[in-house]
């Protein structure tokens, strides 16, 4: 067993793939928190496409693609919080308008570069075993700044998740933390392609955090839950990667679904299977249940509501 875990260990590039993939883990898990909180799965999605034209204008000049997709990353939230300041057009407007143009440029500069298709595949898919110390210094440097800020920033960004009325009643500058929250999510995004692809990115923003959701009520112990989560799937994934030859990224997150799955069914509080079997150890007579037992369900929804504003 233990030649068995240690065996990938062995090899240099599977050394890379693990801290990488522990770093990604950790990043992701932070601020996926936030994206599930607010509801902005898809932005994750659209900001991971509309960095396309950053990375392929990195292959034209022959630079490194997480620099220029950090550059884009920058560039198109800066633009998302531009457009939708006048307050006409939304924000989820001003995604759709620059997701697609975007995505569109950098197709049309990718038509132009005949030998752009097999680096292609490792923008959509990841290359998890061709992580270099550089990418792995990137990464941690990228992903320093983003930890540093969420944990800096954190009461804001807490605010402007739960109540943005309230919030904006404080004095809460909104337009300058959803401009921080944007760039951040940006970056974690960038420095997931080299491990997960541009496909799979999403999964790792919002599956430990939807896991971490339905284990905890306390933002504090959700962001540490998920960052766990997200680099034991990305571990475990790689194991299944090594051993059974299942492409990396999708290896990574079928472990982090099926962990989420697993929670839904079976966590202590919230699982499906457990809640009903709650249910009938307190209630094994359904029909002589009185008001009471159908006051229950408000008076818990109530207390989850309190502790996580605590």
């Amino acid at each position: 067993m233990i030649a068995w875990l240690l065996d990938p260990w062995h090899h240099t590039f599977m050394q890379h793939a693990f801290l990488a993939i522990m770093l990604v883990g950790v990043i992701c898990g932070a601020t996926g928190v936030f994206v599930t909180l607010r509801g902005l799965a898809f932005l994750g999605d659209a900001l991971s496409h509309a960095i396309f034209p950053g990375v392929v204008i990195a292959f034209i000049l022959g630079g490194n693609f997480l620099i220029g997709a950090v550059i884009a990353a920058i560039l198109v939230s800066l633009g998302i919080g531009a457009i939708g300041q006048g307050g006409r057009i939304s924000n989820d407007t001003a995604v759709g308008v620059l997701f697609v143009g975007a995505f569109s440029l950098g197709i049309a500069l990718m038509s132009t570069q005949s030998g752009y298709t097999r680096d292609l595949n490792t923008f959509l898919f990841g290359s998890i075993l061709g992580v270099t110390r550089d990418d792995l210094a990137l990464t941690f440097g990228v992903g320093l700044v983003v930890l540093a800020l969420l944990l800096l920033f954190r009461r804001e960004l807490t605010m402007i998740s739960f109540d943005r009325t309230f919030s904006k009643s404080t004095g809460l500058n909104l337009w300058l933390y959803d401009q921080l929250f944007l760039v951040l999510l940006a970056l974690a995004i960038v420095i997931s392609l080299q491990t997960v692809g541009n496909i799979l990115v999403l999964a790792m923003l919002v599956t430990p955090a939807a896991t971490a959701r339905l284990l905890t009520n306390r933002l504090r112990a959700m962001v540490v839950i998920s960052c766990v989560i997200g680099s034991l799937s990305g571990v475990a994934g790689l194991y299944v990667s090594y051993y059974e030859g299942v492409p990396s990224g999708a290896a990574v997150v079928l472990v982090s679904t099926a962990i989420f799955g697993l929670v839904f069914l079976f966590a202590p509080r919230t699982g499906t299977i457990t809640s009903r079997v709650r249910r009938r150890l307190h209630h094994p007579h359904p029909e002589r249940d009185d008001f009471s037992g159908a006051a229950q369900p408000a008076n818990e929804a109530r207390s989850a509501s309190s502790t996580m504003a605590r």
